[in-house]
């Protein structure tokens, strides 16, 4: 298996870890890997009035994968975030929009940071 291939299974595998630790944590996954025309998102989840734009880093350390998401991505992130909070009150549904981490890496517990951009 090829670099890029086992990295995209890597990432994928760790999206369904944060998606089940983002139910069990009482939020409801509304898309995953949600694509807009300037990001794709790896999860989008509400838990009440709130809608967060997840996005999932797996590094060796949880420290790396703190600091894996670059300042131009979050961002970008941030105006996807009051994208999809626009149209989310154009149909009539009031929401606080943000953008949330979830870090994870090898034999950690997850690490759900709200609100880092």
């Amino acid at each position: 298996m090829n670099r890029r291939r086992l990295a995209d299974a890597r990432g994928r595998r760790a999206e369904w870890l944060a998606a089940w630790y983002l139910r069990l944590s009482g939020w409801r996954i509304i898309a995953r890997r949600r694509q807009l025309p300037m990001i794709e998102v790896d999860i989008v989840a509400q838990r009440g009035a709130v809608l967060a734009l997840v996005e999932v880093k797996y590094r060796p350390t949880l420290e790396q994968a703190l600091a894996a998401l670059t300042p131009m991505a979050a961002a970008r992130l941030q105006r996807a975030a009051a994208q999809l909070a626009a149209e989310r009150m154009a149909r009539g549904a009031s929401c606080a929009a943000r953008v949330d981490l979830i870090a994870l890496a090898p034999g950690r517990f997850p690490r759900h940071i709200q609100g880092i951009a």
